[in-house]
């Protein structure tokens, strides 16, 4: 009879050391998933800032055909704000004349800057897109922001 007691105390949760170990091996298994995570989160809302170029550069090649110029005003092109938020609100986007004092009226350079949480990207700094086409990034992964 004592045997079978001291059986179904034993039965009855886990030990301190067991615990221990889970807590551990959870801790472990975060430290390992979450900067994979959001290195994920912050390479997916790069798709933030290109969109929203794009959509800023549509919007000047009608800007230029109603009044054969382009413009470094955002609200020209029908944006609440200079600069304009992207959509998911993760990036500024502004404009700015070509350098090399290439008129406004030939060139255009627009930039999406990354704001609040995006700040953390450092990978991929800033997105460009000019009225030629050309896309460019800077950081140390401007490669492959694009």
């Amino acid at each position: 009879m004592h045997r079978s007691r001291h059986a179904e105390r034993r039965s009855r949760g886990f030990t301190l050391v067991e615990v221990m170990i889970v807590v551990a091996l959870i801790g472990i298994l975060t430290a390992v998933a979450l900067p994979s995570y959001n290195s994920y989160v912050q390479k997916s809302r790069r798709s933030d800032a290109r969109a929203a170029l794009l959509d800023a550069a549509n919007r000047q090649q009608q800007f230029i055909l109603n009044r054969s110029t382009f413009t470094t005003n955002m609200q020209d092109l029908g944006y609440a704000a200079d600069p304009a938020r992207s959509p998911d609100g993760f990036y500024t986007i502004d404009a700015a004349q070509c350098a090399g004092g290439v008129a406004l009226t030939r060139c255009y350079v627009l930039t999406a800057t990354p704001v609040g949480g995006q700040l953390a990207d450092t990978a991929c700094t800033s997105f460009s897109l000019s009225s030629a086409g050309t896309k460019t990034a800077t950081g140390p992964g401007a490669a492959s922001c694009w």
